[in-house]
């Protein structure tokens, strides 16, 4: 019985092993940067999520000069978010912001994706976006970072109609269990401020975004190298746990 329980251990073991490096690619995107790009890279994504959280600046009050009027749904503190203009598919009106209550006609960052850094901080600079005053130097450069080298095209790992990652669940089930879970919870239901994952997969674009980079404020890792195929797996597998 001994023998038979170890070579069941071992085959499991083999098995769980091989799917989680079957998940992760040869040639992850952040594989060959050293660390202080990759840093940048990611608390720059961060910073696109919500950059006055990062920034250490007063929630802000009103809302953005910018925010057309045709959109009276979302208001305040929000409308200053990079998210919210340009999508978390980075595509604004021409991906998932296309349509629902972030609609605003305004175009995504995609244009931009490997553009020189100088480029991009000038137009976080300007009248439009004004964060010349809000950042730093080495924030503004971050966020640079993150829209010329951090950008992933989501239409190759979400199917946009019917919004499920095109990825393998028992792969992404092997990276849940040994990265996520701890934190998360075998059912997605840690902790308990946020939203299960179940639900949270009905935005898949902003989990993908927040699985590569993490949440601001919240010691949440960013799972970047091991690739958006790796990540669009893991929400394969999300898909299938509790939504209550």
């Amino acid at each position: 019985m001994g023998k038979v329980s170890r070579k069941l251990r071992t085959s499991i073991l083999i098995g769980f092993a091989g799917a989680l490096v079957m998940a992760v690619p040869t040639a992850a995107p952040a594989g060959e940067m050293g660390a202080k790009e990759a840093y940048s890279i990611i608390r720059g994504g961060i910073m696109y999520d919500k950059w006055y959280a990062v920034a250490g600046s007063e929630k802000l009050r009103g809302t953005h000069k910018a925010w057309p009027k045709s959109n009276t749904k979302k208001k305040g503190s929000t409308t200053h978010r990079c998210k919210s203009c340009h999508g978390w598919d980075y595509a604004g009106k021409d991906g998932a912001y296309a349509k629902g209550s972030y609609k605003t006609g305004i175009v995504g960052i995609r244009k931009y994706d490997g553009a020189e850094l100088s480029k991009i901080i000038a137009v976080l600079s300007d009248d439009t976006h004004g964060l010349g005053g809000n950042l730093s130097k080495d924030e503004m450069t971050d966020l640079a970072m993150f829209v010329s080298k951090g950008q992933v095209d989501m239409s190759k790992y979400i199917d946009y109609a019917t919004k499920a990652p095109k990825g393998d669940a028992v792969r992404g089930g092997a990276i849940y269990a040994t990265v996520c879970a701890k934190c998360h919870g075998k059912e997605g239901r840690k902790p308990k401020d946020m939203k299960i994952f179940g639900k949270q997969m009905g935005n898949p674009w902003e989990v993908m975004h927040k699985i590569l980079t993490g949440h601001p404020n919240e010691e949440m890792p960013s799972l970047r190298m091991f690739g958006a195929q790796a990540a669009a797996d893991t929400m394969a597998y999300m898909t299938s746990l509790p939504k209550e």
